[in-house]
């Protein structure tokens, strides 16, 4: 069974691959020398200070390797074995061999969870570099050419490792243990990396981490690396309805995205500043500037290789204006007849309609496990009597759902017929909403299995996460206070710091900054940084860039595992620097 964690992707099998071949003339193919390839400037930049000390380090175990050479082997000098021979030590002098220390851990964001040191030269790619995908884990032969052309080396499939080499293979479990999914182990031995895990996405990990120790660094220390996720979902949200991005600039995040093994990628592209993707079913509703379902699938497909689902969402029955500016007749109104900003009238049937219209229109466009529902701050539930600013939507609550019923029930039942549409597109789809679209009591409850988006409880109503935990329900967080970056820092929102999260933020924190109880960590399923675009204006795509880039590490490392990082901030923030 594929991971939920991220996209399903098409994959040939072993017999249908005409690469998988090992004719005698393919195998010669490979062995033939070759022209050296032009490698990434990466791997051949030196690093100031720390390529000094390694240089320094590999002179000195060259004069210790020396003088061990030299030195008689008898056992008055600490060797091994009977009387020594003098005149044997004179005439056959043992061969030099170097001494390396031991290993230190590889420097990466987010680091890796465990690594045994070993002595060795570790591993620096060269000339001859082969990136080899084991004849009988085809199904990476995607993750192997990306990774041959990131490193300017041959990509193989099938093939006898050697020094130089790279070895991408698939592990299932010893039997009777259970696969970790994005796990893997990177082995570092004589001159070589072999990167295994229980799927696809686990080796995938396994390369990014190989890709910035040599970044970092120049070279994967000897040893093995066994490293694996604290939390299955790991994101970026990016509002893309208040502000347009370029689709070079989102598939410039995706790439960086990927290098922190993050694995989602929320896209908010309806609100009411605007509309964003081009609508065959309502272009009426489209903004001047948007994404054509072109680049989408563009998007979507750079995804997908790079392991990371899309979330798309069609926020409602709140934030819909740019779609009621193209149908007027559907705004919600209070008692004296005035509009609410954003607000559908979720009694009118056919505002039913067209929502279901566009879900069901895009529904193929994002094929991956999830859809965000939205649900958040519907106005008709921000007055201080809802039913008697809206005596319409408390007179189809009870229509609909009986006497006791009020305009909660009625928003949470628009939600569940929202969730029962793409069900019946997709049916394996997980259906997500904002923490302010649950609703305690009621006479309608919120699907059991949609997943709770926490971004807030600032609001004296809002409902603690401790009482939907309780409620056996599943969280993801995107706790306003410490990652929520909100263009033109409205209201009380200041821009959030990489430090801040790096020293004080763990899933666990989901409201303000106090944590619940660690007995609930099962049902805290990770967390995403978002990037709301409220002053559209307020900074470039270059500043959005530059602004989130230290948030976003931090948030990665904490996501990844969220123990008390070794590093200082300092350090962490000198290795993004250095890692870029």
């Amino acid at each position: 069974m594929m991971s939920r964690f991220r996209m399903s992707r098409a994959r040939k099998t072993g017999s249908e691959d005409p690469e998988r071949s090992s004719s005698p003339s393919s195998e010669a193919r490979a062995s033939q020398p070759r022209a050296p390839r032009s490698r990434p400037a990466w791997l051949h930049r030196p690093r100031g200070r720390r390529a000094l000390v390694l240089k320094v380090a590999v002179a000195g175990a060259a004069v210790l390797a020396l003088i061990i050479a030299v030195w008689p082997d008898d056992d008055t000098h600490g060797g091994h074995g009977g009387p020594a021979d003098n005149k044997r030590a004179s005439s056959a002098l043992p061969s030099p061999s170097p001494i390396y220390p031991i290993s230190s851990p590889p420097r990466t964001i987010p680091s890796v969870r465990e690594h045994r040191p070993a002595r060795g030269p570790g591993f620096r790619p060269v000339d001859a570099t082969r990136v080899i995908v084991d004849v009988n884990s085809g199904s990476l032969a995607d993750e192997g050419k990306l990774f041959a052309q990131e490193l300017g080396a041959d990509y193989v499939l099938g093939g006898q490792p050697r020094a130089g080499d790279i070895e991408l293979a698939l592990s299932p479990p010893p039997a009777g243990q259970k696969a970790v999914p994005e796990s893997y182990t990177l082995t570092t031995r004589d001159r070589r990396v072999r990167i295994t895990g229980a799927d696809d996405t686990g080796v995938f990990y396994g390369t990014r981490t190989l890709k910035q120790a040599l970044k970092g660094g120049g070279v994967m220390p000897e040893g093995v690396v066994d490293d694996r996720p604290d939390e299955p979902q790991r994101g970026l949200n990016l509002d893309i309805a208040r502000k347009p991005y370029t689709e070079a600039w989102i598939e410039d995040q995706l790439r960086q995205m990927a290098d922190l093994k993050l694995n989602q990628l929320g896209l908010h592209f309806s609100d009411d500043q605007g509309f964003r993707i081009e609508s065959a079913g309502h272009p009426e509703i489209v903004s001047r500037d948007h994404l054509s379902k072109r680049d989408v699938q563009r998007i979507v497909a750079l995804a997908t290789k790079l392991h990371i689902t899309v979330i798309p969402e069609i926020d409602s029955p709140g934030h819909l204006g740019a779609v009621l500016a193209a149908h007027p007749d559907l705004q919600l109104r209070d008692k004296d007849g005035k509009a609410v900003k954003g607000a559908i009238d979720i009694a009118n049937p056919a505002s039913g309609r067209i929502v279901d219209d566009l879900l069901r229109e895009y529904a193929d466009l994002f094929p991956g496990t999830y859809w965000h529902l939205g649900g958040d701050e519907y106005q008709a539930l921000a007055v201080k009597s809802p039913e008697t600013s809206f005596p319409g939507l408390a007179a189809a609550a009870r229509d609909k759902y009986g006497s006791k019923a009020d305009i909660r029930d009625l928003a949470t039942g628009w939600l569940n017929d929202r969730a029962a549409v793409l069900r019946s597109a997709n049916a394996g789809r997980t259906l997500k909403a904002w923490n302010d679209g649950f609703f305690a009591g009621g006479e309608v409850a919120a699907d059991q299995g949609r997943e709770v988006e926490y971004w807030t409880g600032k609001e004296p109503d809002e409902r603690a996460p401790e009482e939907l935990l309780a409620q056996s329900r599943s969280l993801v967080n995107l706790n306003d206070e410490y990652l929520y970056y909100v263009l033109g820092e409205p209201n009380t929102f200041k821009y959030p710091t990489g430090k801040r999260i790096y020293e004080e933020w763990t899933p666990l924190v989901l409201r303000g900054t106090k944590p619940v109880d660690g007995k609930y960590a099962g049902q805290i399923l990770g967390g995403r940084f978002a990037v709301w675009s409220d002053v559209p204006g307020a900074q470039t795509e270059e500043q959005v860039a530059r602004g989130i880039r230290l948030p976003l590490r931090a948030t990665a490392q904490k996501l990844w595992d969220a123990r008390t990082p070794a590093m200082d901030w300092e350090d962490f923030k000198a290795l993004a620097d250095r890692l870029g």
